[in-house]
């Protein structure tokens, strides 16, 4: 396996921030309701302070233990209780996800300020509840334990994020939120059908217990593949990619840039839970390459489709689709071969290239950063322009500079020039 998940679990030091991760922004949004107005944005900014400290110390606790962070709700263990856990790739999600949250929330104040002279406002007040919804479904994706509390939150997830899309109400925002959701159902649907396969399996859902006991069989193959392609579907990798570009169209900068560098990143961070922690012995060097088959497809297709858009929010959302097929070639790229056996078999599993793995989660930190900065420059183009037409934007630089600079950085990570993140 490739973290740390046991299956003598107990709570261990900080083990409780990882409660607070999660229900510190449900907290925020049920006091934004109650406050409503100019106290939803108060409270929100106020949330992101507060959370962003308690992933620092999720951070922080785990570099003092060395190991997981744990919390064992109720105190059942699992598998008759839930367990919380944060290993490594999850503390580096959680602070990856908290600065980008909270560059988003900064942004977001000069277009979703409640007006003056105005009680409240339905576009400000929905957005920052929404941020907020987003951002505690986020940390429950990262640390949770067991298979249904993920579904539970990937579909928290998907009824926070589908309603970013057309805070415009505008009838073509409307169908593409329309088409998210259905496609974001459809993959709930195949994760929830593989998820009860595993469980009537293997008797349990807990990540840990699964590694121990998911073995290649034509059940395991069965549930890994309705599972896989379901969350494909939310990824928006290519074939399964068509909801994405439209919903960035009609939506606003900061939505945009919370469901591209976000939002879609959870689907893919529980793919890689799925295949190398749930069922690693189904880690076969033949699947490696039908994930990087898949990602380089993505890679030609959101390519070419890009460099032919004449928008700019366009262009940005087509590179999305490419640079999604880049994050699925860190499966043939961190594999190692070797033997294992169950039972009287044996066959070829994978191991994990140390090495390859870090460059591979820098490449989706840095995504996620680059792209959170590329669309909200590009919303201030917008602003200031009124149009993000890619060909009347020559005088950009001189109206614009650091935002243009800014988009130029981020543009140049994904690129990966040296010395950024994304080289």
């Amino acid at each position: 396996m490739l973290h740390t998940l046991s299956t003598q679990d107990v709570t261990t030091p900080g083990g409780l921030l990882l409660v607070l991760a999660v229900l510190v922004p449900f907290v925020g949004v049920l006091t934004g309701m109650v406050l409503g107005g100019r106290g939803a944005q108060r409270v929100a900014l106020a949330t992101l302070t507060v959370g962003f400290a308690i992933a620092i110390a999720i951070a922080a606790a785990l570099v003092r233990s060395g190991d997981a962070v744990i919390y064992i709700l109720g105190g059942w263990a699992p598998p008759l209780g839930i367990a919380l856990r944060a290993d490594g790739l999850a503390v580096v999600m959680l602070l990856a996800v908290a600065v980008v949250i909270s560059g988003i929330g900064v942004y977001a104040r000069a277009d979703f300020g409640t007006p003056q002279g105005v009680r409240e406002a339905r576009a400000p007040f929905v957005f920052w509840l929404l941020l907020l919804a987003v951002w505690g479904s986020l940390n429950l994706v990262f640390v949770s334990g067991d298979l249904f509390t993920l579904y539970v939150a990937l579909e928290l997830l998907t009824f926070a994020g589908v309603p970013l899309v057309s805070l415009s109400g505008q009838p073509e925002t409307l169908r593409s939120a329309l088409r998210y959701l259905l496609y974001a159902l459809f993959g709930s649907v195949l994760y929830l059908l593989g998820a009860v396969l595993l469980y009537g399996a293997y008797g349990t859902l807990d990540i840990g217990l699964l590694a121990e006991r998911v073995r290649p069989e034509p059940v395991a193959w069965a549930a890994a593949a309705l599972m896989t392609v379901g969350l494909m579907a939310k990824t928006a990798l290519f074939p399964l990619h068509f909801w994405l570009p439209p919903a960035h169209a009609g939506a606003p900068a900061a939505a945009s840039a919370v469901l591209s560098a976000l939002v879609i990143k959870a689907s893919f961070f529980l793919i890689i839970r799925l295949w190398l922690d749930v069922a690693p012995a189904l880690m076969t060097p033949m699947i490696a390459q039908i994930h990087a088959a898949l990602g380089a497809a993505a890679i030609l297709f959101g390519s070419v489709l890009a460099l032919r858009q004449a928008r700019l929010k366009l262009l940005i959302a087509y590179s999305t689709v490419a640079q999604r097929g880049y994050l699925f070639l860190i499966f043939p790229l961190i594999t190692r071969p070797e033997s294992v056996t169950f039972a009287a078999t044996d066959l070829v599993a994978i191991g994990v290239s140390t090495s390859a793995w870090t460059g591979g989660i820098l490449q989706v930190v840095s995504h996620a950063l680059a792209k959170a900065a590329m669309f909200m420059a590009a919303g201030l183009i917008a602003q200031s322009l009124g149009h993000d037409r890619i060909a009347d934007l020559s005088s950009i630089g001189r109206a614009l500079p650091i935002t243009v600079l800014a988009f130029a950085l981020a543009g140049m990570s994904l690129m990966g020039l040296p010395p950024s993140g994304g080289f």
